[in-house]
């Protein structure tokens, strides 16, 4: 089990906040607030305890590289809107001026420093680069599952440097992923479409173990059948057929998964069932998810295309819980250890 907040000892700390901050931006603004409004409760519980905050995370694929179109810079205007306070926000990830400014920090001040990635020392998993950002720090708290699955310095290296725990948001993803693990109400679904078999494929061998069904869709039927690898899965996973051109499941499919989904008490999903974005292709995603919902059933989800799918058909707020994390999630349900899970036991 992970240490939560309750268990860290936060009164007028310096707290160092690992966050999701990896949002969608359109001509330098952030279209979708929706991590960074996942991350008000946990901020308004540190901030309950006269400690201060500095936020940390990344935004895109940089790759070691500054790129100001991803800057952190870009996300004040967010931050101070959902908190409806003054954020201080350093050109920097760790020098001289952040470190001054930060030891001279005053009850609820709340930093957010520049875009981990722009250092290599965060992707290499770099201990320097670690205790770097641990000088800045009393404690540590991550709530930002969706980077859990990777060996990063802000991930793995970091929480062993400082007392550390789960944030809140952190924990409900665990919380909620484990029942569909360990407890679920059955019959339990899962369903796995999208595309790239490599990812998808321990998930489905896992969760044919603890699913009463497990439902294949998305690009994965032409992979799996390409690859020869419907005879090696157990007899509850059901692949599904897809239309001539490849673009969405067929009806046939559309049909039997309405139909097990219907008499299903916990479904969970990741990955559409088709070339979503495409209304000509949109309709196994769409019956699917209507199915899902009409069916009463525990849902979760997770995944940023099946997020986008629920989000264009206006069904979000009739999932049970939409996970954070798509890879981190994939490979939760794939029985793995998450190196950012691990490293806060």
């Amino acid at each position: 089990m992970v240490k939560t907040l309750a268990q860290l000892q936060l009164e007028s700390k310096k707290v160092l906040l690992r966050l999701d901050l990896d949002v969608n931006l359109k001509n330098g603004k952030v279209e979708d607030a929706t991590r960074i409004e996942n991350s008000l409760p946990t901020i308004s519980a540190i901030l309950a305890k006269k400690a201060s905050i500095i936020i940390i995370g990344h935004l895109g694929r940089p790759k070691g590289e500054v790129d100001l179109s991803l800057s952190t810079k870009l996300l004040v205007p967010t931050f101070e809107k959902i908190l409806d306070k003054k954020i201080i926000h350093f050109e920097a990830i760790f020098n001289q001026k952040v470190k001054e400014a930060v030891l001279a920090a005053k009850e609820s001040d709340i930093f957010l420093l520049e875009n981990l990635r722009f250092d290599p020392g965060e992707e290499s998993n770099d201990p320097s680069f670690a205790r770097d950002l641990a000088s800045l720090g009393d404690v540590f708290v991550n709530d930002a599952f969706a980077v859990c699955h990777r060996q990063h310095a802000s991930v793995a290296f970091l929480p062993q440097l400082l007392p550390s725990a789960a944030g809140l948001r952190l924990e409900e993803e665990v919380e909620n992923l484990s029942k569909v693990v360990k407890n679920p109400a059955r019959p339990l679904v899962a369903l796995i479409g999208g595309a790239k078999i490599e990812t998808k494929l321990p998930v489905i061998e896992n969760l044919s173990k603890v699913a009463d069904y497990v439902l294949v869709g998305g690009k994965l039927p032409i992979e799996i059948r390409y690859q020869k690898l419907e005879e090696k899965f157990a007899g509850n996973v059901v692949v599904g057929n897809l239309v001539r051109d490849g673009g969405d499941i067929d009806l046939a499919t559309i049909e039997k998964f309405s139909q097990m989904i219907s008499q299903a008490k916990t479904v969970v999903w990741n990955g559409p069932m088709g070339v979503y974005e495409e209304e000509k292709y949109m309709w196994g995603t769409k019956t699917i998810a209507e199915a899902i919902v009409k069916s009463g059933a525990t849902s979760v989800i997770g995944g940023g295309e099946t997020i986008a799918a629920i989000n264009k058909l206006g069904l979000a707020r009739r999932i049970t819980w939409i996970s954070s994390g798509g890879g981190a999630m994939l490979e939760f349900l794939a029985g793995k250890t998450l190196p950012g899970l691990a490293a806060l036991e």
